[in-house]
């Protein structure tokens, strides 16, 4: 079989699995978070937290829910990691520098998963379980909980309340995550992946001397690194390593894993608001980019340019050959296109274009389909944006499912849309600009420029891939990707739940016969428009300075 047609098989057998489970996850979802019922397990978590399911929150209130839910697993996880030398099950590992707990701290709890150290070789058994693998489930169930309250901003007339954010969040872990969780890992231990609290041994004589590795509870920290599109390792080598993704069926499983609840959260969406047909709008929009994406990717990475590419079939370097080109570059784009941040390749041995296909994921916000949560919440902002701009070109009161887009809606969606780039462009202008950080690209011209502006991009976008190219634990670089990690995820969710509020306290207006009818597939178009158009060009010059100079040089 041809590696090209290998690709696309692989690409057609994800599609349909993704399809098939759509709709019924998709309306398990709805009826999740719609559900008036309390388990017996989440009741008692209401006890032991002291929270009242039944109260429902303005967005205020839901805000402070969330930014105070966070701010305590930051500092749970940074002092985990600066008590490890003390730690039962640490495997000798010391505590980690304050500089990098804090990067670590940040990187997990904005589910970022951006990781500056060797896993293997920095944390033990017990901060790899009860703290990394934790924020895995509750950011993941953070970014459903404040969907689906924008989701209610819809739904909802002529009040402010949006539901009740420790309901959601303890729904989000108890009845999605961990159940298919638990199923996930179960498959991924049948096929290989290790699942053990092994310590430290030796496998054999390798060039240098003899190799060590320590085991772990792989397995379930891979599902759920993926299912909640986090993306942190347990190996340095993340989804490259034979212990976290043995095969081709693993790696095609994993992307599965991270385009499920995304993919399902349309349907959700459209089963919330009454009208499944919206959900698909938005879904057949997404699917317009990745596969337009996962297709030039294809072709930049199959393309023989000289006669080692041509030799070799194409750019097999920084790829596992297990994978091969296709299975890579299908994991590549759905990782960048998410805000997972799981590799199974290099982005940095990418082709110049290839690698600058990965940053133009994460720049156009993560929302095709997104990460969990997140991907669902960013393309509704676009969504808004998208019938303000056809109600100016049509001189008419834009009107989003029976809501009227003004003003103060607006500028929330707005301020939603600048904060990440803003993020990026400064910081990568002050680390270009500053002679210290320069000192740790391992490349120079185009091809260093695009490690910096990467490990911004993927930072703020709250992905955690790698150009693997940079250095970036340093002082500076743990200081300020931290910060754009806390900055780029909760910053955004302020402007959503502020415009969730404000939808849900409208009364909606009838459709007409000039309201635009965002169900159908020339809305899909337009809202794919304003996504490469509002978004993408931002990034256009620094783009053109990095992987565009590289590609075309």
């Amino acid at each position: 079989m041809s590696p090209v047609l290998s690709g696309v098989l692989q690409l057609l057998a994800l599609v349909a699995a993704l399809a098939l489970a759509h709709i019924p996850l998709g309306t398990y979802l709805a009826g999740v978070y719609s559900s008036p019922r309390h388990l017996r397990v989440e009741k008692w978590i209401y006890k032991g937290i002291g929270a009242d399911p039944d109260t429902q929150m303005r967005w205020p209130a839901y805000l402070r829910g969330v930014l105070a839910f966070s701010l305590a697993g930051v500092l749970f996880l940074y002092l985990l990691q600066r008590l490890q030398g003390v730690l039962p099950g640490s495997l000798g590992f010391a505590s980690i520098d304050p500089d990098q707990a804090f990067n670590t701290a940040a990187s997990f709890v904005s589910n970022t998963n951006w990781q500056s150290y060797y896993g293997e070789q920095a944390m033990g058994h017990v901060v790899q379980t009860a703290g990394l693998a934790v924020q895995n489930f509750v950011s993941a169930a953070v970014g459903i909980a404040v969907a689906v309250a924008l989701v209610r901003g819809f739904a909802r007339s002529r009040t402010g309340e949006l539901g009740n954010f420790w309901a959601d969040l303890v729904r989000g872990v108890v009845r999605v995550l961990a159940p298919v969780a638990v199923v996930g890992a179960v498959i991924l231990v049948a096929c290989g992946v290790v699942q053990n609290f092994s310590g430290i041994h030796e496998v054999g004589q390798f060039l240098g001397g003899p190799q060590q590795w320590n085991g772990g509870a792989v397995a379930s920290q891979e599902v759920i690194k993926e299912l909640g599109t986090n993306g942190g390792g347990y190996f340095n080598a993340n989804s490259a390593h034979p212990f976290e993704n043995p095969t081709p069926f693993t790696n095609l499983f994993e992307i599965f894993l991270i385009l499920l609840i995304p993919v399902s959260l349309t349907r959700t969406f459209g089963v919330m608001t009454g009208s499944p047909r919206q959900g698909y709008a938005i879904l057949g929009a997404m699917a317009a980019i990745w596969v337009s994406f996962v297709a030039l990717m294809m072709w930049t990475e199959f393309a023989h340019h000289g006669p080692a590419l041509q030799a070799a079939g194409g750019a097999t370097e920084g790829k596992e050959l297990r994978f091969g080109i296709g299975g890579s570059s299908l994991f590549a784009v759905s990782t960048t296109l998410t805000s997972t941040g799981a590799v199974d390749s290099f982005h940095s041995s990418y082709t110049g274009l290839g690698g600058g296909i990965t940053l133009l994921g994460m720049m156009l916000g993560e929302i095709a389909p997104g990460g969990v949560g997140s991907g669902l919440y960013g393309m509704l902002v676009m969504a808004v944006v998208a019938v303000f701009v056809a109600g100016l070109m049509v001189g008419r009161t834009p009107e989003y499912l029976g809501r009227k887009i003004g003003t103060r809606e607006i500028k929330y969606a707005a301020c939603y849309i600048l904060i990440t780039p803003a993020l990026v462009l400064v910081l990568t202008a002050a680390a270009m600009a500053l002679p210290t950080p320069g000192d740790s690209m391992t490349n120079t011209g185009a091809h260093g420029f695009s490690e910096i502006l990467y490990a911004y991009t993927s930072a703020a976008n709250n992905n955690g891939s790698a150009f693997a190219g940079l250095n970036a634990d340093t002082q500076w670089f743990n200081t300020t990707l931290g910060l754009a990690m806390l900055l780029g995820r909760f910053l955004p969710m302020v402007f959503v739940l502020a415009l969730a509020g404000s939808l849900a306290g409208q009364q909606p207006v009838p459709a007409t016969a000039g309201t635009l009818r965002t169900e159908k597939p020339l809305f899909s178009g337009l809202l794919v428009g304003a996504v490469l158009i509002i978004t993408g060009l931002t990034y256009f010059p620094a783009l053109a300075l990095g992987p565009l100079a590289e590609g075309l040089a």
